[in-house]
């Protein structure tokens, strides 16, 4: 079976353990991504399988019906928004996509990783100190400080817990039903919206992003911060009303902000709005990017691809696909 690796951006794929298991099949890997729906269904053509890295390419009708070849696609992660699994049940081309549970603790690694490093101005002094500047900034400190969740799931969760190890005051937004799943956690959720953005000093992003939590967070939301806090997103960009983020930024509400997500990713050549401000801190979607995650998903999806080969395929999300004629 010939198959297509999409997306591998930083050359991992085929350094990890489970690759050995394609070793009776042809494999392909692009390390860059391709947009436009022509040349990736050349990437694609002649192939029988593909793996799609995350949501780093996105799987719609206008590429799918210039497939030709492809008959099932493993797709790792947790996201499916980016699959028009209508127009791949019609070509017959199968979707499998395993749940991947758990994984979640590495962005909330992330986030704490952004947060300490804007607070404490860690990328600046770094780089002060090798220019021979010796302490340039004060940092501002966690204990005492309001630390804001938005959305309480798994990934809330835990970061949550870290604010409470460091003795911060969390409190917590989402849906009113959520109100006494937070308290029971020993979290506040305040009475109003406008108190849990202003009162917060740090606020980290942890909603899942859909059709329905798109621009979420408004620019009228990010105006009420204060001109000291924080803003953390290591969820999706699409959670922020368009152009808002840097808007507020320039106006100085929040003061400054960390930030793992974007709107059109890979962010190349060092073109994107939130890289020109001075008060930003960015990093190239790296929540879940560890060697265990990677090995993780590619692990599931090429037990996708084999099952699929032994004509015996699992975590189908289509299975109708299964009796369209080939």
């Amino acid at each position: 079976m010939r198959i297509v690796v999409l997306d591998d951006w930083s050359g991992t794929f085929r350094k990890l353990k489970c690759y050995a298991r394609l070793a009776d099949h042809e494999v392909i890997v692009h390390h860059d991504t391709e947009k436009d729906p022509q040349k990736l269904a050349e990437r694609l053509h002649g192939a029988q399988a593909a793996i799609f890295t995350q949501e780093r390419s996105r799987l719609q009708r206008d590429l799918i019906d210039r497939l030709s070849t492809i008959r099932m696609i493993a797709q790792t992660g947790s996201h499916r928004d980016h699959i028009d699994l209508a127009a791949c049940t019609e070509k017959g081309i199968l979707v499998a996509a395993p749940g991947t549970k758990g994984v979640g603790v590495t962005t909330a690694e992330l986030a704490w990783g952004l947060i300490i490093a804007s607070l404490r101005h860690i990328p600046l002094e770094v780089e002060n100190m090798k220019k021979g500047i010796w302490q340039s900034t004060a940092g501002t400190g966690l204990r005492g400080r309001t630390l804001g969740i938005y959305g309480l799931g798994g990934i809330g969760s835990i970061v949550a817990r870290v604010g409470k190890a460091f003795d911060m005051r969390v409190t917590c937004w989402g849906r009113e039903e959520s109100r006494d799943k937070i308290v029971a956690a020993g979290y506040e959720m305040p009475a109003t919206r406008r108190e849990f953005f202003e009162s917060a000093d740090v606020l980290s992003v942890h909603v899942y992003y859909n059709e329905h939590t798109r621009g979420i967070i408004t620019a009228a939301d990010l105006a009420c911060m204060k001109p000291t806090a924080v803003f953390v997103n290591t969820s999706r960009d699409g959670l922020v009303e368009t152009g808002a983020l840097v808007d507020a930024l320039k106006k100085g509400r929040p003061g400054r902000a960390a930030i793992d997500v974007y709107d059109s990713e890979p962010v190349l050549n060092g073109r994107h709005p939130l890289l020109e401000l001075p008060n930003v801190i960015c990093t190239p979607h790296l929540g879940y990017a560890t060697e265990n995650t990677f090995e993780s998903f590619y692990t599931k999806a090429i037990d996708s691809l084999l099952a699929y080969a032994a004509g015996a395929p699992i975590n189908v999300l289509n299975p109708a696909a299964l009796k369209q004629p080939s």
